[in-house]
């Protein structure tokens, strides 16, 4: 007998890390709660964070970001959890232009791990494909790879 509602759906990773040399305090605290700050530290690839609901600071708010991918202007209404203990913060994907097309699930968790000078972010993309020909992503990843060291060197700026 089937169950009703089950899922052929696998849920998959791609990773990445980062070295930071900015303070990783500051870096957390930028990508857990000060998301609006997030358009001036990064080269023109986030244009606009607004929340939806909720507020700029605490779990479970709703964030509509706008942004350029490969030359596509995209946006994302996530879901944020923060994890002060463990400088975690996770965000899931509610609605998207682009990502939710090829994806059925995405969560974005960013864990900073400071070191005695600067730190290391560990980027993880879970995910689950709608369809299994298309390809892990990879680009998402690369973009937020990209985000992470932008808003490194501006937090070095200051």
């Amino acid at each position: 007998m089937a169950l009703s509602g089950a899922s052929n759906y696998k849920t998959e990773t791609v990773e990445a890390e980062v070295e930071i040399k900015s303070n990783s305090g500051k870096l957390f605290k930028l990508i857990s709660n000060q998301h609006h700050d997030v358009p001036k530290a990064s080269s023109d690839n986030v244009h606009d964070v607004a929340v939806h609901e909720g507020d700029w600071e605490t779990s479970g708010s709703v964030k509509l970001w706008k942004y350029t991918l490969d030359g596509n202007v995209e946006t994302l209404k996530e879901k944020v959890e923060i994890d002060e203990a463990n400088k975690l913060v996770s965000l899931t994907a509610l609605e998207g232009s682009h990502v939710l097309e090829k994806y059925k699930s995405c969560k974005i968790i960013f864990q900073v791990t400071p070191k005695s000078e600067g730190g290391l972010v560990k980027i993880t993309l879970e995910y689950q494909r709608l369809n299994e020909n298309d390809p892990p992503p990879h680009k998402y990843l690369r973009f937020l790879v990209n985000v992470i060291q932008d808003i490194d060197a501006h937090l070095l700026e200051e």
